[in-house]
């Protein structure tokens, strides 16, 4: 039983793991700028610290993580994917081997906050590092992939 995808999908099919990417890639900022409010109301005092509390960072970034998590590894799978089914095969370049590693790295954070909710420091230090990484990593993905996809414009 042979199941073939029409061609337009095939074609248009390219574009939804950049355009997913592009947003993970917003969503990846905001989450770095909950992060930075935590720190903020972790070290502030008083009615600066009320204040802050008020924002509910905690309770954002958390919920932002999650959001990121499920779509990075969907999407990374997802882009992938498309790739086999458009070309017969996967191009094992820099572009691919970064958003692997980046899917790594969102994993690994992610699964540091059981510990953080402990109050372990290490544990807090090394999600910072892991996503000043995973962001560092993200944005030079998101120019390999503009390059990608005016490849892919150019076939059309």
């Amino acid at each position: 039983m042979s199941f073939e995808i029409p061609e337009s999908i095939k074609v248009w099919s390219q574009f939804f793991h950049p355009v997913l990417m592009w947003v993970l890639f917003g969503l990846t900022v905001y989450a770095l700028y909950l992060g930075v409010q935590i720190r903020r109301t972790r070290a502030a005092e008083g009615d600066a610290k009320k204040e802050l509390i008020k924002g509910k960072f905690n309770i954002k970034h958390h919920q932002i993580g999650a959001v990121l998590l499920a779509l990075m590894v969907l999407g990374t799978i997802g882009g992938m994917g498309v790739t086999y089914i458009n070309n017969g095969k996967l191009f094992v370049g820099p572009h691919l081997l970064a958003g692997l590693g980046m899917t790594g790295l969102i994993a690994t954070s992610a699964a540091l906050s059981p510990f953080m909710q402990k109050g372990q420091g290490w544990a807090r230090y090394t999600h910072i590092v892991l996503n000043i990484g995973l962001v560092g990593l993200f944005g030079w993905q998101a120019l390999t992939g503009m390059q990608i996809v005016q490849r892919l414009i150019e076939k059309l």
